[in-house]
């Protein structure tokens, strides 16, 4: 799936499958909108993204 510039919204993007989701797409190139109610580990997965090349 060709993911490059396209704009995906996670929403429950704080753990689980959001999380894992969020990853994948982030790996195959897709520009990101977090959502979640737990601002920390959303906080902390956005770092994990971005200091991965996402």
């Amino acid at each position: 799936m060709e993911l490059t510039s396209k704009t995906i919204i996670v929403t429950g993007a704080s753990s689980g499958i959001g999380a894992a989701a969020a990853t994948l797409f982030a790996a195959e190139g897709a520009n990101l909108a977090l959502a979640a109610r737990r601002a920390a580990e959303l906080e902390t997965l956005a770092a994990s993204i971005n200091r991965d090349g996402g």
